[in-house]
């Protein structure tokens, strides 16, 4: 994060030292040279459109009016908003497409922001606004602007989502780029009206949260009914993070559906198929949600696709979910996997950053984060155990 305080213009000249920045970066290096549609962007390559984006993040006033921790924040977000298109950009015919950079680029920032020490919180609110940075353009379009507009209030801010997007149009040459200013001023108000534009969203509960972002369609101020009659705790954290031990001393007391425990009964490779292995663990879990009995789920659940499985199953059953995310730096992560008797392979561990997407607010009852690199971020007490 000191890299962008200092990289970070500042006033009274507000200037930006492009070369230094190239010079910090090697993933901003890596956009010279990848081409871009030349009718919404016909500034040149994502290089020079990064470049220009991030000088008119600078120029607005309202960014040189947030305080100096937030202009940094946002100009790691514009600095990072297109880092994967070099992986995502194809040529179509005569068009130059990047389908999926938005999602493709939060996996990249988060791995950019967690090699360079980024404290969790701030590198998740960055990714955030990366994954989510072209819905002010076209929100009023979109049928789940509701959801998309609470999701980023309780994950980042959706008065940062609209500068982020306001000096990304201003960092390119389209012919529509007025159209655009005038679709993110809309979404201002959208959010504004909804009281989320610089605030997350008040749920009545954490099971009224936990259902809306389950329910399509839901009213967010409906105050649904708690029935949950168990609590599951479900684990993510990439190899070595440190989740046996935080097992060991937080719910020792509670059975635990573990993959690598089936793993090394049924003596499947972490490398190999791992159909049988998830199929093993689907039976454990179905035996301890029907006894109404509160378990833990120990495995990597790196991606959001993965938890999800785990806790569709548990909410089927009127689960109480509880998440919770541990991590380390990567040096640390792979000496304790190296140090364990049976080490996961580094292509695999390498194939799971690849897809790691920290849990959040909207997937679960609770959640809680944790740095195991001995800073906790969050005190994690002992949930209700049915």
């Amino acid at each position: 994060m000191q890299a962008f305080e200092r990289l970070c213009p500042a006033g009274p000249g507000w200037a930006l030292d492009w070369a230094a920045v190239e010079r910090e970066f090697a993933w901003v290096r890596r956009l010279a040279g990848v081409p871009q549609d030349p009718v919404h962007h016909a500034e040149g390559d994502v290089l020079t459109h990064t470049r220009m984006a991030a000088q008119a993040l600078a120029a607005l006033p309202q960014w040189r009016e947030r305080p100096r921790a937030e202009q940094v924040r946002l100009f790691a977000a514009v600095l990072l908003h297109d880092v994967a298109k070099p992986d995502c950009t194809r040529h179509d015919g005569e068009r130059v497409t990047a389908h999926g950079h938005s999602r493709r680029g939060e996996l990249t920032a988060r791995r950019v922001l967690w090699e360079l020490g980024t404290p969790i919180d701030w590198r998740e609110h960055v990714t955030a606004l990366v994954r989510h940075h072209q819905v002010p353009f076209w929100a009023l379009e979109r049928p789940d602007l509701e959801q998309i507009a609470l999701r980023v209030s309780l994950t980042a801010r959706n008065d940062d989502l609209a500068l982020l997007a306001t000096a990304d149009i201003l960092g390119r040459v389209c012919a529509d780029a007025d159209t655009v200013l005038e679709n993110i001023d809309l979404f201002r108000e959208y959010c504004a009206d909804l009281g989320v534009l610089d605030r997350p969203w008040e749920f009545a509960s954490d099971h009224a949260r936990f259902m809306y972002f389950r329910t399509p369609g839901r009213d967010p101020r409906y105050a649904a009914f708690d029935d949950t009659r168990l609590t599951v705790t479900v684990l993510s954290g990439l190899p070595g993070a440190g989740k046996d031990t935080w097992l060991a001393a937080y719910r020792p007391e509670l059975p635990v559906v573990s993959l690598d425990a089936i793993r090394a009964q049924s003596g499947v490779d972490p490398a190999g198929d791992q159909r049988a292995v998830a199929g093993a663990a689907h039976e454990l879990a179905r035996g301890h949600l029907r006894a109404g009995r509160s378990f833990v789920w120990n495995a990597t659940n790196v991606s959001r696709q993965h938890r999800e499985i785990c806790i569709g199953l548990a909410a089927a059953y009127g689960a109480r979910v509880e998440l919770v995310a541990l991590e380390a730096p990567g040096p640390v992560l792979r000496a304790r996997n190296a140090a364990r008797p049976a080490p996961v392979p580094n292509a695999v561990i390498d194939r799971l950053i690849g897809k790691w997407e920290t849990p959040d607010v909207t997937e679960s009852h609770t959640l809680h984060r944790l740095d195991t690199n001995d800073r906790v971020l969050h005190v994690i007490p002992r949930s209700p155990v049915a």
